[in-house]
C-alpha cells in the first residue's frame, strides 16, 4: 500500500500549468472554460501544498508571449485573473497563504495592478505558503533585466565583484530558494523560458494530465516520484 504522504518533502514546488485549451477540447467547451476549471486547480494544489507542509509554490500562470494569443482570450483570462484574486484572498487568509507576483506587472491594466498590490499587501503576513504567480514572465527577460540592475551598480560602485549568490538578489524574488521540483503537465518535454536560472539543478516531473485534471492526487504521484531521486547537484555519488 503506497504511503499517503513520503516522508521526503521538496521545499520548493514549482508548476507549468499547461493544458488548458486541449482540455476544453477534449471536453467540446470553448478554450476559456479550460483556463476556467484551472483556477480550481490552482487551489487544490495550493491545499494540497498547505496541508503537506511545503512552504513554496510557484505557478507560471501567463507568459511574456501569452500576450500574442486572439484578443479575446487574453480579455478572458485578465478578467479570470481579476476574479481569482477577488474571490481567493478569504481562502488565502484562512489558510496563511502569502501571495507573491513575479513579471513584468506594469504589462497589465492599473485596475489588475491595483488588485496585485491589494493582495499582496493583504496577504504579507502569512507565511504558510508562499504562493508565487509568474505573470507576463519571461525567463530570459529576468536574466536581462538582472544584468542589466549589476551593470548599473557595478558601474556606481555599489557593488565590487559578482557570483551566483550575488546575482540571485537581482532576480524577482531574491528570498525564495530555488525550486526542488519542477512539475509540467499535459506532457510537454520543454521548460518554456520558466526560471532558467533557478531551476539549474531542480528535479523535473512530467505529467501527461491536463492542467484542469491536476489534483491532489496527481500531486501526490509527483511528490512520491520526487521522494525516489537522489540529488547529486553535479556530485558523484560515494560508494
Amino acid at each position: 500500500m503506497k504511503k499517503i504522504v513520503p516522508d521526503r518533502l521538496p521545499t520548493h514546488v514549482a508548476i507549468i500549468m499547461d493544458g488548458n485549451g486541449r482540455w476544453a477540447k477534449q471536453q467540446k467547451l470553448k478554450r476559456v472554460e479550460g483556463h476556467r476549471v484551472g483556477i480550481d486547480s490552482v487551489r487544490n494544489i495550493t491545499e494540497a501544498c498547505h496541508e503537506f507542509g511545503i512552504p513554496y509554490l510557484t505557478l507560471y500562470a501567463f507568459s511574456k508571449e501569452n500576450w500574442s494569443r486572439p484578443r479575446e482570450e487574453v480579455k478572458t483570462l485578465m478578467y479570470l485573473l481579476g476574479l481569482y484574486l477577488e474571490n481567493e484572498l478569504p481562502f488565502m487568509m484562512e489558510k496563511g497563504v502569502r501571495l507573491n507576483i513575479i513579471g513584468e506587472k506594469k504589462d497589465f491594466s492599473k485596475t489588475l495592478q491595483a488588485q496585485f498590490d491589494h493582495v499582496m499587501k493583504e496577504t504579507a503576513a502569512n507565511s504558510n505558503v508562499v504562493l508565487t504567480i509568474a505573470l507576463s514572465y519571461s525567463g530570459r527577460r529576468e536574466i536581462i533585466r538582472a544584468v542589466k540592475l549589476i551593470s548599473e551598480d557595478l558601474k556606481c560602485g555599489r557593488i565590487k565583484r559578482i557570483d551566483d549568490r550575488a546575482f540571485k538578489k537581482y532576480l524577482y524574488a531574491p528570498d525564495i530558494p530555488d525550486p526542488d521540483l519542477l512539475i509540467r503537465t499535459s506532457g510537454e518535454m520543454r521548460v518554456s523560458n520558466f526560471l532558467l536560472w533557478q531551476i539549474a539543478y531542480t528535479e523535473m516531473y512530467v505529467t501527461d494530465i491536463l492542467w484542469p485534471d491536476f489534483r491532489r492526487e496527481a500531486f501526490l504521484d509527483a511528490l512520491r516520484e520526487f521522494a525516489k531521486r537522489e540529488r547529486r547537484f553535479g556530485n558523484i555519488k560515494e560508494f
